[in-house]
């Protein structure tokens, strides 16, 4: 078993806030190729991957998820947010470069999100984050969240040659659905109330850890080095 942990953030509410962009890009995505205007304001995007939201929003519409529509989806949604990032609504977290400066060196840190990965790397780039993550696992690799952490441990193997069992894995994100994706691998799970959810809520949702931000930098590096994480 390998030293040191792979810490694993989400990005929307967690890393970052991309000020509206990828709602917005995504609703623009739709009304272009199917002149539904406002397609997703009944539907969720929080703690969902990419192309579960794609789907649901075809679903909810009636319209069908064949003949390359997911990837005329797509295209036009990278293609949307490419612009749209541009506003000056969007920024990191509280906290959170101070974090991944303190957890070089023994750890490995990496990426589990719902975002497409060329949707990830458009938002990180976009607030200068995206050179400080190794790899991970995205929402085009699977649709359901849950598949995620297993995709990720095989992707640092496959780019490090270093292997991480899942009671090494800490997932850090905003939603119970973070949460979830560590319960399910037995993984830690540091769950922030900067998202849309409380630290009631989080706890509630069987957090092993909850903070209202990620901004008590030594706080956070104490309990991820502590021995309450499973692989210690």
């Amino acid at each position: 078993m390998v030293s040191g942990k792979l810490i694993l953030f989400d990005i929307d509410g967690t890393l970052m806030d991309a000020g509206g962009a990828g709602g917005k890009s995504l609703s623009d995505a739709f009304y272009e190729l199917f002149s539904i205007k406002d397609a997703f304001r009944n539907i969720r995007f929080d703690g969902k991957t990419d192309l579960r939201i794609f789907k649901e929003g075809l679903k909810y519409h009636k319209l069908t998820d064949g003949n390359g529509v997911i990837a005329s989806i797509r295209e036009q949604y990278l293609s949307r947010l490419r612009l749209e990032i541009c506003t000056d609504k969007k920024h990191i977290k509280p906290g959170i470069t101070a974090l991944i400066e303190g957890l070089r060196g023994k750890n490995r840190i990496g990426l589990l999100t719902g975002n497409l990965r060329a949707g990830a790397e458009i938002k990180l780039s976009s607030v200068g984050l995206w050179q400080h993550f190794g790899g991970g696992a995205f929402g085009d690799a699977h649709e359901d969240r849950n598949r995620l952490l297993p995709i990720a441990v095989e992707d640092f193997y496959k780019n490090t040659g270093v292997r991480f069992s899942f009671s090494q894995c800490v997932i850090i994100g905003d939603t119970p659905k973070d949460v979830d994706v560590g319960k399910t691998h037995g993984a830690f799970t540091i769950a922030v109330a900067t998202g849309p959810y409380t630290v009631g809520e989080l706890a509630e949702a069987g957090a092993d850890a909850v903070f209202n931000d990620l901004s008590d930098t030594n706080a956070v590096l104490a309990l991820i080095d502590g021995g309450a994480i499973a692989g210690n």
